[in-house]
């Protein structure tokens, strides 16, 4: 079968293709064009759409067309479900949901860089999903200082000079802090509070939870809105709907499915079992 994708590609136009061909379709041929001319190509050649706007084979909500047809074929190998997660993160600038994915952009996008046909990147990066397939399914608990020696050295500097320079946190530690909390009401990203503090964002993201209580970034985000949000259920006068804004949430629905997920229990349940005044 036939599939066609927008040219250029970096993380899914890749990641996708090598999925087809090691779990869907072996010989699966893939065609690169300009975006435009995706839609008509695909009539013209008989071959399926993908990763392009209003097709099938696309993106839905927060997941990438990579998901998607994990579900559509059914497949279920859970170490392609770890790659997604890597991928996803990459393909949307989410390198909080994996520690792996800001690893993946930055060596598919110098990929794409250095090589300008898109069918030798395809090549190559057959080669590279391949291994990172390898590493979710065989390596994942494995890490590079097995040896005693290297385990033992690697506990004196965690447990010495580490532990000396994280006596203080960084400056922009404390200036991230107090962005968070000010824009906690927004559709807040690390990408763009990274560029406020002209910081690289991976590097934000990997440092984020040793200074942040453990926690990622967005885990810390939705730890805060949730606290926020049980200050504000307090107030009689705010509607769900009000508190669900206040919070950075996209809408009622939303809030009460996080606030949930959170507590145990809906906002409409917290707030009536909360002590009279």
């Amino acid at each position: 079968m036939k599939w066609i994708t927008r040219d250029r590609p970096k993380i899914d136009r890749i990641a996708c293709p090598w999925l087809i061909r090691r779990f869907v379709d072996p010989l699966a041929e893939f065609i690169y064009i300009p975006a435009e001319d995706v839609r008509s190509k695909a009539v013209e050649f008989d071959a399926i759409p993908f990763d392009v706007p209003e097709v099938e084979y696309t993106h839905y909500g927060d997941e990438c067309t990579f998901d998607f047809i994990l579900k559509k074929h059914c497949i279920e190998d859970p170490a392609l479900y770890v790659v997604a997660k890597i991928v996803r993160g990459a393909d949307t600038d989410r390198h909080d949901l994996a520690p792996q994915s800001s690893g993946l952009w930055s060596i598919s996008a110098g990929l794409s860089y250095n090589l300008k046909d898109d069918y030798a990147q395809l090549e190559q990066g057959m080669i590279l999903y391949d291994a990172l397939y390898s590493w979710a399914r065989y390596l994942r608990n494995e890490t590079h200082t097995q040896s005693g020696s290297e385990r033992l050295l690697l506990d004196i500097y965690e447990k010495f000079i580490r532990k000396q320079k994280s006596k203080q946190a960084p400056k922009w530690v404390n200036e991230l802090r107090e962005m968070i909390q000010d824009q906690i009401d927004t559709n807040i990203s690390l990408k763009e509070i990274s560029r406020e503090l002209d910081i690289n964002p991976s590097y934000v993201s990997r440092e984020f939870s040793k200074y942040f209580g453990k926690q990622s970034f967005g885990e810390y985000v939705r730890n805060l809105r949730i606290d926020r949000a049980k200050q504000l259920l307090q107030d009689t006068k705010c509607t769900l709907t009000e508190i669900a804004y206040l919070t950075g949430f996209s809408d009622q629905s939303h809030f009460t499915r996080i606030f949930k997920k959170h507590t145990g229990e809906n906002p409409s349940g917290y707030r009536k079992n909360l002590p009279k005044k």
